[in-house]
């Protein structure tokens, strides 16, 4: 079994958090090394041991009417998975009536088979550092437009992220060689860390 970090940090908030679920009659199974909660096969929510809190992460919670206003997007970027951060089995006590109901919410979801309509690739602006290069050289062009969606997004996200025209401009540069091999800027990332120390898996995937 593989070690997750901060588990052993947040063990009583997860085995209150892994016991209302189970309440729920959700299926609990390991994935990516944390309890995973499913629906005739189909995740619904996940617990992650984070650094500074233990987080109950639905995989469609944008489709979850929230009235409580508690849940909250995995990741700037993220479109579809939405968590509830937790740092006591008292909060976690305190909240199990709603966590109940969004859970209960959550399995209604998947038997209707609801799906969350993604915004693509188009849908976003090209970081002008990047579309420079784009028009001023055709074969990146091509590559650029041989990518998937979602690696091309990856781009889009990681130039953008910087405030500064000058860091968006070199990070524009930097993405060419990746661009050209094919890669998505998240797998470059992936591949550094593979080499300068232990694989490392990722958490429950949410787009």
């Amino acid at each position: 079994m593989m070690e997750v970090p901060y588990a052993k940090k947040w063990r009583k908030e997860t085995a209150r958090l892994r016991k209302i679920a189970l309440e729920c009659d959700l299926t609990e199974e390991l994935k990516w090394g944390k309890p995973c909660f499913t629906h005739r096969k189909k995740n619904v929510a996940i617990v992650i041991p984070l650094k500074d809190s233990c987080a109950l992460s639905f995989f469609k919670g944008a489709l979850l009417d929230d009235p409580k206003r508690i849940l909250l997007k995995v990741g700037q970027h993220t479109q579809v998975g939405r968590w509830i951060k937790f740092t006591s089995v008292e909060e976690i006590t305190a909240l199990q009536a709603t966590l109940r109901n969004y859970l209960c919410e959550a399995m209604e979801t998947e038997e209707s088979g609801t799906k969350v309509k993604l915004k693509k690739a188009s849908g976003y602006a090209v970081p002008q550092e990047l579309q420079t290069k784009l028009d001023q050289d055709p074969v990146l062009r091509a590559a650029f437009e041989a990518l998937t969606p979602g690696r091309r997004k990856s781009y889009f996200f990681h130039i953008a992220g910087a405030k500064q025209a000058k860091t968006r401009l070199a990070r524009a540069e930097k993405c060419v060689p990746m661009i050209l091999a094919g890669c998505g800027f998240n797998e470059r990332l992936e591949r550094g860390a593979t080499s300068a120390s232990a694989p490392r898996e990722s958490p429950a995937g949410h787009s």
